[in-house]
């Protein structure tokens, strides 16, 4: 694992040692191409959670570590966390879409930040079905006409705000996204 990324993780707070572990079991003896360290905390009306996301990208592969704090029924309250490694080959990697949200658009000028970043990585990891009772057209019908639904593959996605983040996290997620794109695209 690349020093930078151990430094990016320790300077994100959230859990470091865990998240190194993690990402040496996964990241194995491929060499670091590029990564981004995403740690947020979202407040809920009960409650503050934490979480982190590390996209990592190596020669051969793109690395998702996503890491969730919360006391879990196991744990007896206590506090607990949950690191879930996704990867995919590059090969896989069908589509990288970056969308930048700029205020004002007209001062915008070369090496500006944007305001907002988001970026979404098909990757064929995932799908998600989503069922329900099909129907007609004939209100009084009672018949069974089985289900209809879809199946929508989800895509890993980061977003980032200067307001929320600052400026040093946009454009890393924006060079992050720059790697991918030129490793995904060989």
């Amino acid at each position: 694992m690349s020093t930078s990324l151990a430094q990016a993780v320790v300077g994100a707070g959230y859990y470091p040692a865990l998240a190194n572990h993690v990402l040496k079991n996964a990241i194995g003896d491929e060499e670091v191409r590029g990564h981004f360290v995403h740690a947020e905390t979202t407040f809920d009306t009960s409650e503050v959670r934490r979480h982190m996301t590390v996209l990592v990208l190596t020669d051969a592969r793109l690395i998702r570590v996503h890491i969730d704090d919360g006391a879990s029924p196991e744990s007896g309250g206590a506090p607990a966390a949950s690191a879930t490694v996704e990867s995919a080959p590059l090969r896989v990697v069908t589509s990288v879409a970056l969308t930048h949200v700029v205020l004002e658009p007209e001062s915008f000028r070369e090496g500006d930040v944007p305001g907002e970043l988001v970026l979404a990585v098909g990757w064929g990891i995932h799908s998600r079905v989503d069922l329900e009772p099909a129907t007609c057209a004939d209100e009084s019908c009672d018949a069974d006409h089985g289900y209809t639904g879809d199946i929508t593959g989800d895509d890993t996605m980061a977003r980032v705000s200067v307001l929320a983040d600052g400026e040093d996290t946009v454009r890393a997620l924006e060079d992050f996204t720059a790697a991918l794109q030129r490793l995904a695209g060989r």
